[in-house]
């Protein structure tokens, strides 16, 4: 496969650049808003750290885009010749390029956290006990994988619902909700829980990063097989 090919591709899902570099910034600025309002309503933090988990909401938004870069432009890809490979080498640049950038500036407002005490309310957000709390770069790397991670797995949503419309979608992730279910129903009847749970407490954020890397490559491998017989 031609390189420059997939570079094309990735230019051509940036001709809707808002949707992709803009909104969701604007969507988590506007948790951060709401967020910071709320904390500085409540009075002075009695508690010596304010956690918030709202900044997953970038994370949401990366699994949308993923899914809508499959569901509103394949069919013009192909259409004007790319092939089904080349298209998803291409959607696969543009997620790594955007997960790194915006990963990166994770990182950096993280560091404006810490330097301002937690934007003077002692507020964590930017900041997640264990998986987004280390130096930058750890917190870079991580959160480079991980929105990597949501955007190819929004990518096989919509790459599904292409190949066996909504009742495949449905399918889908009821199969996944199957999985789950049974794990946790498997390791309730074994009493493993406890294993499980000191297994991820002893496991690093670079062990845990690494993880998250291996589940991103099968859910890449799980895209690319359904993408080889789409039809549009």
């Amino acid at each position: 496969m031609n390189t420059s090919t997939w570079v094309t591709v990735a230019r051509y899902h940036l001709v809707d650049g808002i949707s992709l570099t803009i909104l969701p910034w604007a969507i988590l600025a506007f948790d951060f808003g709401i967020t910071m309002a709320v904390t500085d309503a409540v009075g002075p933090v009695k508690h010596p750290q304010a956690q918030s988990g709202a900044v997953f909401a970038i994370y949401v938004a990366f699994l949308v885009m993923g899914a809508l870069s499959v569901f509103r432009s394949l069919p013009f890809g192909l259409a004007v010749g790319a092939s089904r490979r080349a298209y998803y080498a291409g959607t696969t640049l543009l997620a790594v390029a955007l997960a790194a950038v915006d990963g990166l500036a994770l990182a950096v407002l993280q560091v404006i956290e810490r330097a301002t005490d937690g934007w003077g309310v002692t507020l964590h957000f930017f900041r997640l006990p264990y998986l987004l709390n280390g130096p930058w770069y750890l917190t870079w790397l991580t959160s480079f994988v991980l929105l990597a991670l949501v955007f190819v797995y929004g990518m096989w949503f919509g790459l599904v619902y292409r190949r066996w419309n909504l009742i495949g979608l449905l399918a889908f992730g009821a199969a996944q909700i199957i999985v789950l279910v049974s794990g946790a129903a498997i390791a309730t009847a074994a009493h493993a829980w406890p294993a499980v749970g000191h297994f991820f407490s002893t496991l690093s954020v670079t062990g845990l990063t690494g993880l998250l890397a291996a589940l991103a490559a099968v859910l890449l491998a799980g895209g690319l097989t359904t993408i080889r017989r789409v039809t549009v």
